[in-house]
């Protein structure tokens, strides 16, 4: 197996691409590690934090360096189209936060540059690399479920965090932000299966619209895919503010001719209560004092090493870049359903009326 060395360029300083740069910067393949923002600033506290070898307040600055042979886009939701634009032009493979655009239109320009191109892009659905869902995916594979009739799959989590992602772009609700994870899960299980009518129900105006902001406080789908199969999709970012939950809280079912799969993913298991407080993991200054553990979307730091999806999910993208090895990453194609079904999800929420897909554009 060819090894091949690796110029990384981490586009976005927040949250999670202070977490893909910190990865990345540990990986033996990496020679030469960029980060940006357009914060300068911020970009140039995480080159300390990391070592990287250059860092910018311009984004095309950092993609366009001659050592860059990758870029992660990890800019907010709503920036993601710009900086993926200009790595394909430079015939940079990228790898970008979910949803891959905020809208259609947008997600079409990225795929079109894809094709002018012939580039190479991923998008980071991280929920594929959890082992609980990687075993999952393997059942599936092996046909021990038989034909997949249906299921569901739900997510709860706290209001804190719903506030946290909605503070950084309104646009961003829990379905569009959240349930996309589950949506792309479910469509990777039945692949080359896909949405062809949604029905939803939200409930509004308890929790987020009181405080200016549109998104509903609970919302439920029924999606039924191209094989007849249904899937019952919910998710709702009002539990109590201190809730144990640190992340995702989620639960997973899969109904079949052959057979059936639960998984449950609600991080019940590891309980941790102290007085001296726990931090959050999307939003340090938030503490609870009880705290279900394993339950941070991402992973956790743990013993001088970062556990988890996305752990896992970078790592396996690096590994892919560096010696070719198989990827699991999301497909743009199927980025683009999955925006495509939750936009759906949110329209029949609104109306009250199904939906057909694929959506006129």
């Amino acid at each position: 197996m060819q090894r091949k060395e690796l110029g990384i360029a981490v586009v976005g300083s927040g949250r999670i691409g202070t977490l893909r740069a910190r990865l990345a910067a540990r990986h033996p393949a990496v020679k030469f590690l960029a980060v940006s923002d357009l914060d300068p600033g911020r970009a140039r506290a995480l080159a300390e934090q990391t070592g990287a070898d250059f860092h910018s307040g311009d984004n095309d600055e950092a993609i366009s360096r001659p050592e860059v042979t990758a870029v992660f886009v990890s800019t907010p939701e709503g920036e993601h189209v710009a900086p993926i634009r200009k790595a394909l032009e430079l015939g940079k493979p990228v790898l970008v936060e979910k949803p891959i655009a905020l809208t259609l239109k947008d997600a079409d320009d990225v795929l079109a540059t894809l094709k002018e191109t012939g580039g190479e892009l991923r998008v980071g659905y991280s929920r594929r690399y959890k082992e609980c869902f990687l075993r999952g995916k393997e059942q599936v594979e092996q046909g021990r479920l038989g034909t997949i009739i249906g299921g569901t799959a739900r997510v709860y989590n706290s209001r804190a965090q719903a506030f946290n992602i909605l503070k950084r772009d309104p646009h961003a609700t829990p379905v569009l932000d959240v349930l996309t994870y589950y949506v792309d899960l479910l469509c990777w299980y039945m692949e080359g299966n896909p949405p062809v009518e949604v029905v939803a129900r939200g409930r509004s105006g308890i929790i987020f619209k009181p405080a200016g902001y549109g998104a509903d406080d609970m919302t439920w789908a029924i999606v039924t895919f191209a094989d007849g199969a249904i899937v019952n999709f919910g998710v709702s970012y009002a539990l109590p503010t201190h809730y144990p939950a640190q992340g995702q809280s989620d639960r997973v079912e899969l109904l079949g001719s052959g057979g059936a799969m639960i998984i449950d993913d609600d991080h019940l298991d590891h309980l941790l209560y102290t007085e001296k407080g726990v931090p959050h993991g999307y939003m340090p200054d938030h503490q609870v004092k009880m705290a279900f553990l394993g339950a941070n979307t991402p992973g956790e730091w743990a013993v001088g090493s970062f556990w988890g999806p996305m752990g896992n999910e970078t790592r396996a993208w690096l590994d892919y870049l560096a010696t070719g090895s198989p990827s699991l990453h999301t497909t743009p194609e199927q980025a683009r359903i999955n925006l495509e079904t939750t936009i759906a999800i949110e329209r029949a929420a609104a109306t009250g009326k199904p939906v057909r897909l694929p959506l006129e554009t």
